[in-house]
């Protein structure tokens, strides 16, 4: 569309995305709110134990939806098209987490009191998964959400749809 028309866009890629709103399904979602369902099941079931699968050696990255918004907003007000290109900016935090501390930071925050076991039979995925941010950065721009605030902030919405009768099972 840019070569072709000239049309003035950009194509903004974000790294894995969570907050209120995400899909809980038991089968059908992705590592965070699964961990989330998982771990708030288990708490409020007393288990002592909840089973992830793999080593936890991996490596991702994870970026709240409000600093994705926050994002978006940026890139129309800072951004300036170069007509000889295509455009793309990649949208993330800049830093990654071990799955296994993923699983630790989601059990503290809904209060899960036991203890974590990894199924090392099942698949690890990707070992790594990290966004080169440089060109967003250089914008000025970076997420102000910590993982750790923002899944406080995602499981506090998780319960409160779980308490009106929501079925998160999109």
């Amino acid at each position: 569309m840019r070569i072709q028309y000239g049309f003035d866009a950009i194509s903004l890629m974000p790294t894995n995305l969570y907050g209120p709103g995400d899909n809980y399904h038991p089968t059908n979602s992705h590592v965070l709110p699964a961990l989330i369902r998982r771990f708030q099941e288990a708490h409020i079931m007393a288990a002592p134990t909840v089973e992830c699968w793999g080593s936890g050696t991996p490596l991702r990255e994870f970026l709240h939806v409000d600093d994705l918004a926050d994002a978006v907003l940026f890139c129309l007000e800072h951004w300036r098209p170069n007509p000889h290109e295509i455009q793309f900016m990649n949208v993330g935090t800049g830093t990654d987490v071990t799955i296994k501390e993923l699983a630790e930071t989601v059990a503290s925050a809904v209060g899960f009191a036991g203890t974590i076991s990894w199924d090392s039979s099942k698949p690890d995925g990707t070992p790594r998964k990290l966004l080169d941010i440089s060109r967003l950065a250089s914008l000025g721009w970076k997420a102000s959400i910590p993982l750790e605030d923002g899944l406080k902030q995602t499981v506090m919405d998780y319960v409160a749809s779980l308490n009106s009768g929501e079925d998160l099972r999109l």
